[in-house]
């Protein structure tokens, strides 16, 4: 115990003494220890995967944080995947597809067909932590193997002893490492002599007599092993004859990544048999083990390639006397490699960093920069640096997390990440640890116990008198005075400084301890900056100094615009440029400068002129051009002159028109289709077209001439079968241009038949699988009628269940989507524009589940199995390597290839082209077609940033071949075409100098909206550029804008903005801000302070005649006090007319309607009381101009109901004068940018709208609750203040507090619109400009009363009582005729039904009191 004791004192003693240093170190302490980097990093990733259809595929991925041996409870990453560049949606019932533990993605079978292709693409995972960040791996594509085919196979050959030769084996390329080779059924051993090429084929060289026999190719995958025909390979004895030197297979140009092995074929026949060589450039290729080896008689074979070992090679065959070579490239690419990798960085807020990333790679690899998964934008304050560097500016909290960078070429791409972590500002920068080349541990660097000491002593305090000593147009210098306390010495400083408006702040250290000066470098004229200066010393950072504010200086010392600017076109080609010197030159002007674009294009050049006129040339012929003119003196350049727009002259065309093609229509005539030149080479207005056609070789031609809209033309007159050749020009006013080559098309013998439907199809042929069957059939055997297409019909049982209809060029198609071991029965029907013709049925039984498919029956053979024939036994070949080249926002280019032609691609023939298109946005989309005979189209009029696919298909003749693959292109982003739609304004609550502004997106936006740009002023038909400028960064679709003027008319337009500039402007909408800022609080105040019962005080009044907010109304007020007394004296005259005069008709009720309501009070006295005291609906009197309406309506329950007191609006509006001080504050807003505030419209209810105004008898009252809009402006008055007999003075909207109850409204938010049938009729005459024509916001004023505006009455509450007091009451004021002009109204009124003459009477005396308590009001 005395031990304890003894320890309790000794730790006082020690606090005690210590109390003092812990105070003064006590902020500095606080965290000095900068938190350690985690390591977060992939050890395995995803690689390039060739899959086969069926078989399961596997996508590796892992990823890892944390130090095991520091970190054994590191938090586990989780893994997604992305498709493409979208994320995958897994669902947990998905078998097929999901994520391993371990983070790699498994797809157990792999789906694959011609149209449906979900499985295939490229691959990214994705790791996220959420506690440190989100990391993406490299990308990996995904290739499924298509079915085996042979595009050619072995074929009987012989081969004398001692010679070379091929046998052929063409399989698909990514199918080619699967083939092998058999002889005589026994697998085939391949050598030196014996040697597979990169196509597939097998070389035999050096033949001998062990080589003969039966050769086929085999091609082994994941289902049956496909089998070509077998060949017999003879071998015969040499003769000693001389054969001419011949090459069996030249090499061809061919790129590899490097580290890969390599064939170049070369095989050549000839006795003698031929020596031969291979050359590279100039240098003769010598065989090394290891690397180089000649094979098959002449293949060069090398391993390992390196970059070294690209360029041209030549294979060289020599006999006696006889020389032939054959060259090819080679291209040896190289995957990205990093020479640096990005380091981790410890940085403090408003620092400016720089990741370095060095990359190489051949080709060279584009650099891409990641953070936390998300792709950075190049902005202000994210840079790329050297086209590699991330430069992030002032940095803030939110930039913390990994940043990434990715390179990629087209021989693989790479990835490394870095952490940047944000300390505060007392924590000391640890020093960062050397940066690591070894893949391992550069993306997960770990850094060292690198902490700082703690501080031991105080930090400075503010620097003193800081002033900027020097002010230009582009830098500011900044001096100051050292600290009163430093608290050491040796202080060093920063300056914290930012662009007002902006909250990204920047910092600039002094270069050197004890300096007290900074320059602050390249910042904009004309612009304000907020500066502060904190010392450092030993401990930390010290007190911050008072913030400065400094405005750089204008750009005034430069020459002002040459006026007089003028453009002329001389040529086609050159526009000749004058202008006049200018006006204030401030100083000798140097040299001027013209700049000019290209209209459409964001791309400006210049160039210099030293004299007073300038000739451009080199233009582009019949393109607008924009040019402008900037004289420059010692000061630099000066004031641009506006923009002038020229365009260049016309001239003939100068390219051909695109995508001729000729299609037969009948044995006469042929239909002939083109589009225009391309854009750039139309060089003018397109008049016409010349089309020249001829028949078969003559020389001869006839030409005929079409309109300049007009792309085709039927040429009609000509022979029956007969070849014909056409080609078309393009004209303009200056003549024609070049003709397309010769397109050639030959009549049809006899023109087919439509005047029935087609004949029955010659055959149908059906296979049944598991969940489709697969139909083929062949064309109706009288080919002279028409047919436009197949119909087919499906269905278990009846084959009228399902219907498709396919082209007429299509003989098979597959049934999916069926049930197992199910009979369906199928029909296919040939039509045309007649009629469909006479079915043929079959029927099949799919098979079940369990059942695997046929291993003996391909279907390709399936297609092109004997019992099928088709029309042309030899079937066209579909198009190969089909492109999307996307040229433009509209705009893609579709190459493809036809193996069907020679190597030289050129068509001699009269085959065309058809290509189709479609995007998948949205999904109904028809597909669109074009037909042309060259290897290329041009396809126009697409949408922006869209993604389309393309296919070709080949016809010549009658015989078609199918679609090829599908290529893929989305066209660029141009400007939004269309503005933000749905503007509306609308006040914030309790500021009614602060409004919000919403909008949603324009619906054509051509791109990711980047921001929006909001345009507000107070004269519609003011200068674009003289409008309030409010920019919106980012996709938000709300903003708030501060510190407008009361009582005034804004309007607003909005602008969408892109990557590729501004949209269009939205229509003006127009709002009006409040009159006063006291108004809303008073209107709150009064709303949330109830009536108490037996309160005669009224609600307070700043309606008509009340001069509280109302600039146009000065003096002492003694005026004012007369007019209040006159109005409120008519008002109160005119209520007791009302009230007396109602009275008076109620006593005029007829015996008969006494009896009635005596008889309908008995008869409800018997469930009038019944209920709880809280039932009863006392009555509620409204005194509402003209009429009397006595309404019953529930008391709240609650202490604190939802229900307010309804402010009284203004019954009139004074003319306001324009405030001097408006254009005053829009001058210091113009031009000002601002960083937008999020803001949330304000959810208050709305204030209640007003009553109608008094209506004719004759009009139909309104039901129950209905709500009558007015139509009443700010500039316009209600109408509701208007009168209805002549001779009345209007009276204020009154509403006294009845003596034995508060009285609420409930606040219903009440629609605004325009109707033309209630026209407004102003009481008091206002003459001023008339505004201009433009949409009024849809939303009003939220919790604001804004006058004048008019109080709607609620309906009565909906029950039997309540029902029922209305008709009688209605049946009462119907026998009155006499009163109808004292009470018109639109609503019946609620009339109580039990009320007798002596309630009346007591109603009567509230009302006399709540008079005198207006009296009182009046008289004080």
């Amino acid at each position: 115990m005395a031990e304890r004791g003894a320890r309790l004192l000794l730790s006082l003693l020690c606090l005690t003494f210590l109390y003092p240093a812990t105070t003064v170190s006590r902020h500095a302490e606080k965290g000095t220890a900068a938190r350690p980097f985690s390591p977060f990093w992939f050890s395995v990733e995803p690689w390039d995967t060739l899959a086969v259809r069926g078989a399961p595929a596997l996508l590796n991925c892992s990823a890892h944080s944390g130090d095991p041996a520091s970190e054994p409870t590191a938090p586990q990453a989780r893994v997604e995947w992305k498709k493409d560049g979208t994320f995958l949606s897994l669902a947990p019932d998905d078998g097929r597809r999901r994520v391993l533990p371990d983070g790699s993605l498994l797809i157990s079978s792999v789906v694959h067909s011609k149209h449906n292709k979900p499985d295939e693409g490229t691959y990214q995972c994705v790791a996220t932590i959420d506690s440190l960040g989100t990391i993406a791996s490299r990308t990996a594509r995904l290739t499924v193997a298509g079915m085996p085919r042979f595009s050619s196979q072995p074929a009987a050959a012989s081969i004398r002893l001692g010679d070379s030769q091929v046998l052929a084996c063409d399989v698909n390329p990514d199918l080619v490492p699967l083939a092998r080779w058999e002889r005589e059924r026994e697998p085939l051993e391949l050598s030196s002599r014996l040697v597979q090429l990169p196509n597939g084929a097998l070389v035999v060289s050096n033949a001998s007599e062990a080589d003969a026999g039966l050769y086929r190719c085999m091609v082994e995958n994941a289902g049956p092993v496909k089998t070509s025909e077998e060949a017999q390979l003879t071998i015969l004895p040499e003769t000693g004859e001389e054969r001419e030197l011949e090459f069996l297979v030249e090499p061809l140009p061919v790129t590899k990544v490097v580290g890969a092995s390599l064939l170049l074929p070369c095989v050549v026949t000839g006795y003698p048999a031929p020596y031969v060589r291979w050359m590279v450039g100039d240098k003769l290729v010598e065989e090394s083990e290891g690397k180089l080896e000649l094979v098959g008689g002449g293949s060069l074979l090398i391993y390992n390639l390196t970059e070294e070992d690209a360029g041209v090679y030549s294979c060289m065959a020599d006999i006696t006397n006889n020389t032939i070579e054959a060259k090819a490239e080679l291209t040896v690419q190289v995957p990205p490699e990093f020479l640096k990798r990005p380091a981790n960085i410890y940085a403090h807020e408003s620092m400016d960093i720089m990741f370095q990333c060095e990359v190489t790679g051949s080709p060279a690899p584009t650099v891409k920069w990641v953070k936390n998964g998300d792709a950075v934008i190049p902005s202000d304050y994210f840079k790329i640096i050297n086209e590699h560097n991330l430069q992030v500016l002032g940095l803030v909290k939110s930039d913390e997390g990994f940043y990434q960078c990715l390179a990629e070429n087209d021989a693989g791409n790479m990835q490394s990440s870095a952490q940047l972590i944000i300390l505060e500002h007392d924590v000391a920068l640890p020093t960062p640890p050397p940066p690591s080349l070894t893949p391992d541990t550069t993306d997960h660097v770990t850094p060292g116990s690198r902490g700082v000491a703690n501080p031991t002593g105080p930090t400075p305090s503010a620097p003193r008198d800081v002033v900027a000593s020097l002010v230009s147009t582009r830098f500011i210098k900044l001096t100051w005075r050292p600290p009163a306390e430093p608290n050491g010495e040796d202080l060093t400083y920063s300056v914290y400084f930012n662009q007002e408006g902006t909250n990204r702040e920047r910092i600039l250290n002094t270069s050197r301890p004890g300096e007290m000066q900074v320059t602050i470098q390249n910042l904009m004229p004309d612009s304000k900056y907020k500066f502060r200066v904190v010392a450092h010393n030993k401990n930390g950072l010290g007190e911050s100094s008072a913030v400065l504010k400094v405005a750089t200086q204008g750009e005034v010392q430069v020459p002002g615009p040459a006026p007089n600017l003028q453009a002329v076109s001389t040529t086609p080609t050159s526009v000749t440029l004058s202008w006049d010197t200018p006006l204030t030159g401030n100083g000798d002007v140097l040299t001027y400068k013209v700049y000019y674009m290209e209209k459409g294009l964001d791309l400006e050049q210049d160039i210099d002129a030293g004299a007073l006129s300038y000739t451009l040339m080199g233009l582009k012929k019949f393109t607008e051009y924009s040019i402008r003119v900037v004289a420059f003196n010692k000061h630099g350049p000066g004031v641009s002159t506006g923009d002038i727009t020229v365009t260049t002259l016309s001239d003939v065309p100068s390219a051909p028109p695109q995508n001729l093609t000729v299609e037969v229509h009948n044995s006469k005539s042929i239909m002939v289709r083109w589009q225009p030149p391309p854009p750039g080479a139309q060089n003018g207005e397109i008049t016409g077209y010349k089309i020249r056609y001829r028949k078969g070789t003559r020389k001869s031609e006839a030409a005929e001439t079409t309109g300049g809209t007009q792309l085709f033309q039927l040429i009609d007159g000509l022979e029956r079968g007969t070849e014909y050749t056409f080609r078309v020009s393009a004209i303009t006013v200056n003549g024609s241009g070049p003709a397309t080559e010769w397109s050639t098309a030959e009549t049809f013998e006899s023109d087919l038949d439509e005047s029935r439907v087609p004949d029955i199809p010659s055959s149908l042929h059906v296979r049944p699988l598991v969940n489709s069957i697969v139909v083929s059939w062949t064309p109706p055997e009288n080919q002279d009628m028409v047919v436009r297409g197949y119909t087919i019909g499906y269905g278990i049982g009846s084959p009228h269940a399902q219907t498709i209809k396919v082209d007429y060029k299509q003989r098979y198609y597959s049934i999916e989507n069926l049930d197992p071991s199910s009979h369906y029965v199928i029909t296919l029907k040939a039509f045309n524009n007649v009629g469909e013709g006479i079915p043929v049925y079959e029927s099949a039984i799919t098979r079940p589940q369990s059942d695997p498919i046929d291993p003996d029956v391909d279907l390709y053979e399936l297609f092109h199995a004997p019992y099928t024939p088709v029309p042309d036994p030899t079937p066209m070949l579909p198009p190969v390597g089909v492109q999307a080249s996307v040229l433009s926002h509209d705009t893609i280019k579709v190459t493809w290839a036809d193996n069907s032609l020679p190597k030289n691609q050129k068509i001699t023939d009269a085959r065309y082209y058809t290509v189709r298109w479609k995007t998948n946005i949205p999904a109904n989309t028809k597909l669109k077609t074009a037909n042309t005979t060259n290897l290329s189209h041009m396809v126009t009029g697409l949408k922006p940033n869209t993604l389309y696919e393309f296919s070709v298909m080949v016809t010549k003749g009658r015989r078609t071949s199918t679609w090829s693959m599908t290529a893929q292109g989305t066209t660029f982003e141009t400007i939004p075409s269309s503005s933000p739609k749905d503007v509306t304004v609308v006040s914030k609550e309790l500021k009614p100098r602060t409004i919000i502004v919403n909008w949603q997106p324009p619906s054509e936006a051509n791109g990711k909206i980047t921001g929006y740009i909001i345009y507000y002023s107070t004269d519609v038909n003011a200068e674009v550029h003289d409008w309030v400028i409010e920019p919106v960064v980012g996709n938000r679709l709300t903003h708030q804008i501060q510190e407008l003027t009361l009582d005034t008319t804004y309007y607003f337009k909005i602008q969408a903005r892109n990557s590729k500039g501004m949209g269009p402007m939205s229509e003006a909408v127009h709002f009006r801000t409040p009159k006063t800022e006291s108004s809303d609080k008073m209107a709150n105040d009064q709303a949330n302070l109830p009536v108490k019962p037996g309160s005669n005080q009224p609600p307070l009044d700043h309606g008509f005649g009340s001069s509280h907010g109302k600039p146009g109304i000065t003096g002492s007020g003694d005026n004012h006090i007369l007019v209040i007394v006159v109005i409120i004296s008519v008002g109160a005259f005119t209520i007791i007319v009302v009230v007396v005069g109602a009275f008076l008709c109620t006593r005029r009720t007829t015996s008969h309607q006494k009896k009635k309501r005596a008889a309908s009070k008995s008869s409800n006295s018997s469930h009038k009381y019944k209920g709880n005291s809280k039932d009863l609906k006392p009555p509620d009197l409204w005194i509402h101009h003209e009429r009397l309406e006595l309404k019953p309506i529930d008391k709240s329950p609650e202490p604190n109901p939802v229900m307010t007191d309804t402010p009284i609006p203004r019954t009139s509006q004074d003319i306001n004068p324009v405030d001097p001080s408006l254009d005053n504050s829009l001058l210091q807003r113009r031009n000002s940018y601002r960083e937008s505030v999020r803001n949330t419209p304000s959810t208050e209810p709305l204030p209640p709208q007003a009553q109608p105004p008094c209506q004719a008898e004759h009009q139909h009252p309104e039901p129950e609750g209905s709500y009558q809009d007015s139509t009443a402006t700010d500039d316009e008055p209600s109408a509701s203040g208007s009168y209805c007999s002549a001779g009345q003075p209007p009276t204020a909207h009154v509403r006294p507090t009845h003596p034995l109850k508060s009285f609420a409204v409930p606040a219903n938010p009440a629609a605004i619109f325009e109707s033309p049938a209630l026209p407004s009729m102003p009481l008091l005459t206002q003459t001023g400009p008339q505004l201009h024509s433009v949409k009024t916001a849809s939303i009003g004023t939220l919790g604001r009363v804004r006058p004048p505006m008019s109080v709607t009455v609620p309906s009565a509450p909906d029950v039997p009582e309540t029902s029922k007091m209305l008709e009688d009451v209605d049946s009462v004021l119907a026998s009155l005729p006499s009163c109808s002009s004292l009470a018109p109204r639109s609503n019946p009124v609620p009339f109580p039904q039990s009320y007798e003459p002596d309630e009346l009477t007591e109603e009567m005396a509230h009302l006399e009191d709540l008079m005198k308590d207006l009296n009182a009001i009046t008289t004080a």
